[in-house]
């Protein structure tokens, strides 16, 4: 089952959702680049790793590392002593592993790092988290290397990473730093109703880019992941809202599919 939407899905940004299709898109595109530029490069995942906060309950059971046993009366050293409760119980963040996945193209005999595709996701974009703070750097320190860099910004919340010009507004980004043309960098708004674009990746001089559909990886890795049968249409999509323009679309796009 397509999706109902020509370009990017937003109800694939439900938290529940997201994770899984950024680890399959990610793998969309190493597999779709390797197609093309190998023997003489080959891309593959990076893969990086943060910690998310949960929210759990007061009937929450966590299984402990270490194990506390009771001895028996008969091997006790010496009186036994009663111990009291603590006087007070609180609880403290319970933290989850998350990975963030990018696509690194290298050359095949050097293996030299030739560029960077980072595909976003909520916690880089979310200021104060740790992953925001990190991939700021992470960026930072490719924009001041040889390194090409390809930021794909399928997320319409959060803080987006920082541009000196102003471009025109839009749900979805995709940006490219080619490391022989900064500070200029090229960039592509995404509006809801727009299809996605094919993307020119860079290589090292005198190689050609090599495109990328974005469109056609998006399409595969909704299908793949059954997500058709995962996403109740007649529902709004998630936060953040949509504008008064997107939410007229949307709502006769999906009317006019039969979704509502």
């Amino acid at each position: 089952m397509p999706s109902p939407f020509p370009g990017m899905d937003p109800y694939l940004e439900r938290p529940d959702l997201w994770p899984d299709f950024h680890s399959d898109l990610a793998s969309e595109i190493r597999a779709r680049l390797n197609q093309r530029i190998t023997p003489r490069y080959f891309a593959r995942l990076s893969v990086s790793i943060t910690y998310e906060v949960v929210e759990i309950g007061e009937t929450h059971i966590v299984r402990p590392d270490v194990s506390v046993h009771r001895l028996s009366p008969s091997s006790e050293a010496g009186t036994s002593v009663a111990i009291p409760p603590a006087p007070a119980k609180s609880r403290i963040p319970l933290e989850v592993p998350l990975r963030l996945y990018s696509v690194e193209i290298r050359k095949t005999d050097t293996g030299q790092l030739v560029t960077v595709i980072e595909i976003l996701s909520p916690v880089n974009k979310r200021v104060g988290h740790e992953a925001h703070a990190d991939y700021l750097r992470k960026r930072r320190d490719l924009l001041r290397s040889a390194v090409h860099l390809m930021e794909i910004d399928l997320l319409r919340g959060g803080e987006r990473p920082p541009l000196e010009d102003p471009v025109p507004p839009a749900p979805y980004y995709v940006l490219l730093s080619r490391a022989d043309r900064r500070p200029t960098v090229e960039v592509w708004p995404i509006r809801l109703m727009d299809p996605l674009p094919v993307l020119p990746v860079p290589l090292l001089e005198p190689d050609p880019d090599v495109p990328l559909d974005l469109g056609a990886v998006v399409a595969t890795v909704y299908e793949r992941g059954a997500y058709g049968v995962q996403i109740d249409y007649r529902q709004p999509p998630p936060p953040p809202p949509l504008s008064e323009e997107e939410m007229a679309w949307l709502d006769a796009r999906l009317r006019e599919l039969g979704y509502r």
